[in-house]
């Protein structure tokens, strides 16, 4: 999976939104507004050492089922800056398929979307 491909099944969900925070370095995809998934687009330097764009995304999974993903998967690492218990950051490596990949997309978007308010519910339904 590429960048690219990332960005473009993402914004096939209903009310997806693409900002770019934090001088552009990161793209950060959200529906009505509540982030469900996140990733580099540019060079990312920590600690030292620079990454590539799109070597991680971080997205949010039930907490049981995260554990069970990071026992399974070396990709699959508690998530980067964000809760552990609620996101993983998943390791764009190779090592998981675009399908394995793209399941846990639908999975991070569909359980935020679970958690939106009627009203939020309401304003998605309408988009």
């Amino acid at each position: 999976m590429t960048l690219e491909e990332f960005k473009a099944y993402c914004r096939t969900k209903q009310g997806v939104e693409e900002t770019y925070p934090f001088k552009g370095e990161s793209v950060w995809m959200k529906v009505v507004g509540k982030l469900f998934a996140l990733t580099f687009v540019q060079p990312f330097t920590y600690e030292g050492s620079t990454a590539p764009p799109f070597h991680f995304v971080n997205l949010k999974c039930d907490p049981t089922e995260a554990e069970l993903l990071r026992e399974k998967h070396a990709a699959v690492i508690p998530g980067w800056h964000q809760s552990k218990k609620h996101w993983n950051s998943v390791m764009i490596d190779g090592s998981l398929s675009d399908s394995e990949i793209i399941g846990l997309i639908d999975k991070s978007y569909d359980l935020v979307c679970a958690g939106l308010t009627k009203k939020e519910k309401e304003r998605l339904a309408n988009l």
